[in-house]
């Protein structure tokens, strides 16, 4: 995989008009190598893990995104994790500054997998990641996820994908 660039989103296979129909072939089993890439960094409160405020967060991002002029839905993604079971953090990629944002970057090689289920499923995600992660040498890796789609357009398609990530 090419440096800083995502696995395509097939924009053009959007029944819903909202996210794009996900094809786990083309992200499963995938390394991707981030150097310096570029992202808007944002925290949503969280109880036990379960996001309290991301709706109004996620919407404010898009709009300072695309007012700035930073987004490009060929080349976009969110990773998310969260850092406590009262906090989450999610990183929006850009292609360039966004005024009142915080802005972030990522370095690192990350390798993939995709995953298949209910949003509770993520803390058994996470833990066969960093298993993974540990296999390939890494113990202790970093593990993010990219949600595919939003509950609304999962629940169209019939599948919620999810991607894992281990930083190595």
């Amino acid at each position: 995989m090419e440096t800083n660039r995502f696995p395509p989103l097939h924009m053009d296979d959007n029944p819903t008009g909202c996210c794009p129909r996900f094809h786990p072939e083309d992200w499963d089993g995938v390394t991707l190598h981030l150097r310096d890439k570029r992202f808007v960094r944002a925290e949503v409160r969280e109880a036990l893990h379960v996001p309290l405020n991301m709706g109004p967060v996620f919407a404010r991002v898009d709009a300072a995104m695309r007012a700035a002029g930073a987004f490009d839905p060929a080349d976009f993604i969110v990773l998310s994790r969260d850092t406590s079971a009262w906090k989450g953090e999610h990183y929006f990629a850009v292609t360039g500054e966004v005024p009142g944002e915080e802005m972030a970057s990522l370095s690192g090689d990350f390798i993939t997998r995709v995953f298949e289920g209910p949003f509770s499923h993520a803390g058994d995600w996470a833990r066969q990641m960093q298993a993974e992660a540990a296999r390939q040498g890494k113990p202790g890796a970093e593990v993010w996820f990219y949600y595919s789609t939003c509950p609304k357009c999962a629940k169209v398609y019939g599948k919620n994908y999810v991607v894992g990530l281990a930083q190595m």
